[in-house]
């Protein structure tokens, strides 16, 4: 089953006003965030989460308000695989979400319990199944988080809130016609797109680069210098990007053999209306056949990185600024690429507002 819905096409619909479909694993939290016998509080599409770890180191992921007064769990403590609010002592079974406990009544008149997550950790991530549990196996979380298991990759997080549509984050990375906005980190770099592909759910492009103006900055000779091979100019890269619903990969190529570069993301909204996003991801650089270069580049990679990452994020947030001025999605596009993955996003996604369950059943 994929996510695939009956809804109109991009064309007519908002995609700022189209939700991640639930149905699908999202990243919540970075592993070393949560600590054994801790919790930690987050938030799911305005939805509060209390992730869970118990002193075993298994995850668990509840509905972070206690059934009584409706206060975060997360101001209580974690006792082995239960969860004890802070305010009166209700307990929660961490895995099932059932109140076990109310001290003052006894275990014979307990009240209902709170809403439980399908919660599992994969490459350092911890991610929640916010929709239908009995789907949880079904969209399967992905097995590997881009290159972050290779050993051969040397491997940074990619962490930050951006407030902005996350259609607007797909967008960008689909994209690369953007580089005049990255002209001070890398010069006047031309994009040519070699070809492209869709699916129900999923779409991928194909860039080839070259140089119109400047020379490399450190940064890009750093990312890209310590695994070219003597005389491999600009336009032995090529770059291949991936939506597949609902995470992003980006691999770079320079000459032949393994990706250099490797990318992946995943967007979790964190408001109700889901204009502001948490983007997690790594980036992975492969290791050249000389020791430690790597290691002796990364400040320069990370550096150029950021300021990427930097400007990407304030570019879209200009973007939802501007959808929140016009009341509406006035975007004009025309680059047949981006037109496949609005399609995608629309054909995956929820209207905001509408029931997933009667999406759901009109897919299927």
């Amino acid at each position: 089953m994929t996510a695939v819905t009956n809804q109109p096409s991009a064309s007519s619909v908002d995609l700022r006003r189209t939700d991640c479909h639930p149905d699908f694993w999202y990243p919540i939290a970075w592993s070393e965030e949560v600590e054994p016998g801790k919790m930690i509080a987050r938030s799911y599409a305005g939805e509060p989460v209390a992730v869970v770890r118990a002193k075993d180191g298994k995850l668990f992921a509840l509905e972070n308000r206690c059934a009584h007064r409706q206060v975060p769990l997360t101001h209580g403590v974690v006792q082995g695989c239960t969860v004890k609010c802070g305010y009166h002592g209700w307990a929660y079974d961490a895995a099932s979400g059932a109140c076990v406990d109310v001290p003052y009544l006894g275990k014979e008149r307990l009240p209902n319990g709170v809403k439980a997550y399908p919660c599992r950790e994969v490459d350092g991530l911890i991610f929640i199944f916010p929709g239908d549990p009995a789907l949880a196996d079904v969209h399967a979380l992905p097995t590997a988080l881009g290159s972050k298991a290779d050993k051969s990759y040397k491997t940074r997080q990619l962490n930050r809130e951006v407030q902005a549509h996350y259609t607007f984050m797909h967008e960008n990375l689909f994209d690369m016609n953007h580089q005049f906005l990255h002209r001070r980190q890398m010069g006047m770099i031309k994009a040519k797109c070699l070809g492209r592909r869709m699916g129900p759910d999923w779409a991928e492009v194909d860039y080839t680069f070259s140089r119109t103006e400047g020379t490399s900055t450190v940064g890009e000779t750093a990312i890209l210098g310590v695994v070219r091979k003597r005389g491999e100019g600009d336009n032995a890269d090529l770059m291949t990007i991936r939506t597949g619903y609902p995470y992003q990969d980006l691999k770079v190529w320079v000459g032949d053999g393994a990706p250099v570069l490797h990318v992946w993301l995943g967007y979790t909204p964190l408001d109700k209306g889901q204009r502001a996003n948490r983007t997690f991801g790594y980036l992975s650089v492969k290791r050249p056949g000389i020791p430690g270069v790597i290691d002796l580049a990364w400040p320069f990679i990370t550096m150029f990185t950021e300021n990427i990452f930097r400007e990407d994020k304030e570019i879209v947030e200009m973007e939802q600024a501007a959808h929140d001025a016009q009341g509406a999605d006035w975007n004009n596009e025309v680059f047949p690429p981006i037109r496949d993955l609005r399609e995608v996003l629309a054909r995956c996604g929820v209207p905001n507002g509408e029931d997933p369950e009667r999406t759901r059943a009109a897919a299927e």
